[in-house]
């Protein structure tokens, strides 16, 4: 296993405090239809600095590289059905209203 220097880490969190200030920041302004892919997009970073520095990957073998990327694959594509499927339905009046 590789030591990995406390530089890395104290950077890492650093990125990752700088990511949180933006998703905060992001809720104060109104981005329009844009709002979910900033957030997507800060949390998909926010994600990738966690996985590939704190779980170690970027130092694994090969494979788990694969499988990490496999993962988000996974999930890209779980995303996009589930928005589809958000996307194409009417909205319905509430009941009793």
């Amino acid at each position: 296993m590789r030591i990995v220097p406390l530089k890395v880490y104290f950077s890492v969190w650093i990125a990752l405090m700088v990511l949180l200030t933006a998703t905060v920041v992001s809720y104060f302004f109104n981005l329009g239809p844009f709002n979910v892919a900033v957030n997507l997009a800060i949390a998909v970073a926010k994600a990738c600095l966690v996985i590939v520095i704190f779980m170690h990957v970027r130092y694994s073998h090969k494979l788990v590289w694969l499988y990490s990327v496999g993962a988000f694959y996974w999930l890209a594509i779980m995303f996009s059905l589930t928005f589809s499927d958000f996307l194409t339905r009417g909205y319905l009046p509430m009941p009793g209203k």
